[in-house]
């Protein structure tokens, strides 16, 4: 099978100064989080002794839905 190597292509970001902690493999790992989940979740960042150690990721289900209220 196949595999897809087309990649979108996106906007390039300026930064008005150089990330002092975070690092593009970081920002990588931290929007893929991001993407996985679904309408209800949230990504953490967790430092530990001055360095990125754990990107946490959160995600929460709607118990209401398709319930009347």
């Amino acid at each position: 099978m196949a595999q897809d190597t087309s990649y979108e292509t996106l906007p390039v970001s300026t930064l008005d100064r150089p990330l002092s902690v975070l690092k593009s493999e970081h920002i990588r790992k931290i929007d893929d989080a991001l993407a996985e989940l679904g309408p209800f979740g949230e990504v953490r960042i967790i430092k530990q002794r001055g360095k990125l150690r754990f990107i946490q990721k959160v995600e929460s289900e709607n118990i209401m839905e398709g319930s009347e209220r």
